[in-house]
């Protein structure tokens, strides 16, 4: 990936103060009833890379970035696993010791077991997959558990604070991830995919006598050891439809 983000103009948004991040990201902040996702697959095309879009919410870390990697979107979507990449270590800075922040492939992201949100893909459609194109990277955890009713109906489901976060919120994962992006984009730019793969794949549950590993296009490629048989994974046709997302709730299942 040549170019992860490109440099962009400092930020305009109001209260952008209360969210510090690197250059060269710019905050587009948007009121708790926005959607960060859909907002910043809309102003892609003109903000650029590096725009941050971020839902100011009291239960969720609501945020999604813009890229533009300088390859063809067949193989671009790959930015999809170093999102992923920076949004558990976002969580892993925060995490109590011995806490498992662990991704089911492709997009959820668990804390012992409990589901707490994921990342997600956009890009422009109809997209032409032999040219470059705009991206983008949207995420959402779930801080605070909304009580509704007996805890035991959701036994899958978890937040930050009953992960024991202490106060690392919506504003500290956001921060935390903007960091971290920008370290797993340099860290394709100088050594190439090879690395954020391994990096993605080590945070995937394990299967004894397999060996996995990313193709060009992201699909995720799994052979047991011992047998001629690999087995595809569709990356396009996974991010078709988010495994964590409830659209009824406009947040992560429960």
């Amino acid at each position: 990936m040549e170019e992860g983000l490109r440099s962009i103009p400092t930020s305009h948004t109001s209260m952008a103060e209360q969210i510090q991040l690197p250059p060269p990201f710019t905050l587009v902040r948007l009121r708790e009833s926005g959607d960060a996702f859909a907002h910043a697959c809309r102003i892609a095309p003109e903000s650029g890379a590096g725009t941050l879009v971020y839902v100011g919410r009291f239960d969720l870390a609501e945020f999604a970035v813009v890229l533009e990697p300088a390859e063809p979107l067949t193989t671009a979507r790959r930015a999809f696993y170093a999102g992923m990449v920076a949004l558990t270590d976002a969580l892993r800075a925060y995490a109590p010791p011995a806490k498992k922040v662990v991704v089911g492939w492709p997009d959820a992201v668990t804390i012992d077991g409990g589901l707490v949100g994921g990342g997600r893909l956009g890009w422009p459609a109809p997209a032409d997959e032999d040219e470059p194109g705009w991206l983008v990277f949207g995420a959402m955890i779930r801080t605070v558990m909304m009580h509704d009713g007996d805890p035991g109906v959701r036994p899958l489901a978890s937040a930050l604070d009953e992960e024991g976060f202490g106060e690392a919120g919506a504003v500290q994962m956001t921060e935390s991830f903007a960091r971290h992006l920008m370290r797993a984009i340099d860290s394709w730019q100088a050594d190439g995919f090879d690395g954020v793969a391994r990096e993605y794949l080590s945070r995937i549950p394990r299967e004894r006598q397999t060996v996995r590993r990313i193709d060009d296009c992201g699909d995720l490629l799994t052979r047991r050891i011992g047998s001629d048989k690999t087995e595809r994974a569709d990356l396009v046709n996974a991010l078709a439809s988010p495994s964590w997302l409830d659209p009824t709730l406009g947040g992560p299942k429960r």
